[in-house]
């Protein structure tokens, strides 16, 4: 081990108690820049190399520590705002992220503007010194329960689409601002529709230059790319931030989120899925399964990797390019593979619902969450294009509307 292995070591040593509460955790983490070493030393992180970071992660696991924040605070806006936002608009935002005190989300998707997410229609019209904000979004995480979110809006319709967007921080608790749950065929309902009516956002707020939202939202994409991508074949488990109560000791949310993950079942994500599976049903020497086996962690190891390159470039300020899209198409693959081989693995036990089914109904909830990773962050098909183009070197798809005011395009 590095010196840098061995300063994490005595610091999650000397500060890892089971008996601390999870806000007095995260806090510590935050401050203490171990909770996201790769941001910038003095905001919270340590400016380290994604591979240094990953040592202080796997450390912190050895110890059965728990991990810091996670979702779009943390995985999103703070690198955005990082990268894109002022000195006061980091020092007012950063602190909630950083310490797990405030929740985001991310109003991008509306109805008709998906894939071709720069069509968005919800419009942002300046009055005085604050932007009024109507319009209709969709497919958003975590909305019913987020403080702030990121959104992008239209500002300039006499442009062409992708010149004349915004990027701003807006509150969500606010008269204007309507959640509306959507329910899932697995029975939860994460997503969300947003109407917005009127809804204020000071001027303050904008990230970004007025009109350059585009910019920024590449960003932020990025790093949702990223994100999705690195967690497909993760062996973790991630705590619902949304859902803790910051007073509760960190030990008790660690005894909590495993009663809840299976009820004393091990609640293993991907390829340790399939792998425990494969063991249990003692088909590890079935020739077929070890090729189906192969393949599944060849796909995650693909997108670890990738999300590596995709961490380094960030770290050396620039941003990543079309290894992001060969990362979330492997990740797409990843968990659709994933979710079969699991089924064909369960056999017709594979039918059982609940905690009747083999390792807690874990294959089930695969399959019936792959398709998100399909869709959200930009569909496959939209990667594959911007592989064909900046990888193979393909002619770019037709675009009629490049050079057309949005106006005209309506």
């Amino acid at each position: 081990m590095g010196a840098i292995d061995d300063e994490a070591a005595a610091w999650l040593a000397d500060n890892w108690r089971p008996e601390r509460s999870l806000g007095e955790w995260w806090s510590a983490l935050a401050e203490s820049g171990w909770g996201f070493p790769t941001w910038p030393a003095g905001r919270f992180g340590r400016g380290l190399w994604p591979e240094e970071a990953a040592r202080v992660t796997a450390l912190r696991r050895r110890l059965g520590a728990l991990a810091p924040p996670s979702g779009i605070g943390p995985n999103l806006a703070g690198p955005t705002l990082l990268a894109h936002g002022t000195g006061e608009q980091i020092d007012r935002f950063l602190p909630g992220i950083a310490h797990g005190t405030d929740i985001w989300c991310q109003l991008f998707s509306e109805p008709g503007a998906g894939s071709d997410l720069a069509s968005v229609r919800t419009r942002a019209v300046l009055d005085g010194e604050q932007w009024r904000i109507t319009g209709q979004k969709v497919w958003t995480t975590g909305a019913h329960r987020a403080r702030w979110a990121l959104l992008i809006a239209r500002t300039d319709p006499d442009v062409p689409k992708h010149r004349g967007i915004t990027f701003l921080v807006l509150a969500m608790d606010q008269p204007g601002v309507e959640v509306r749950p959507l329910r899932e065929m697995t029975g939860r309902a994460v997503f969300n529709e947003v109407f917005l009516t009127d809804a204020v956002v000071p001027a303050a707020n904008v990230i970004g230059a007025v009109h350059d939202g585009w910019r920024v939202a590449m960003t932020t994409l990025a790093n949702e790319r990223n994100y999705m991508g690195t967690g497909a074949s993760s062996g973790g488990s991630r705590v619902d931030v949304p859902l803790m109560d910051l007073s509760m000791p960190v030990g008790e949310v660690l005894a909590g989120a495993e009663a809840e993950a299976g009820r004393r079942v091990p609640r293993l994500r991907g390829y340790p899925l399939v792998q425990a599976l494969a063991v249990e049903r003692e088909l590890t020497g079935d020739p077929v399964v070890r090729q189906e086996l192969a393949r599944a962690y060849g796909y995650g190891e693909l997108g670890r990797m990738t999300g590596v390159r995709v961490q380094a470039a960030t770290k050396l300020g620039r941003r990543a390019g079309p290894e992001l899209s060969v990362q979330k198409v492997a990740t797409s693959r990843t968990l659709r593979h994933l979710g079969s081989l699991a089924l064909g693995l369960e056999g017709p036990d594979g039918m059982l619902a609940g905690m009747d089914a083999p390792r807690g109904d874990r294959a089930f909830e695969v399959v019936c969450t792959a398709f998100v990773n399909s869709i959200g962050g930009g569909t496959d098909e939209i990667q594959r294009n911007i592989i064909g183009e900046r990888v193979l070197g393909l002619p770019a798809e037709p675009r009629l509307d490049k050079d057309v005011p949005f106006r005209d395009q309506l």
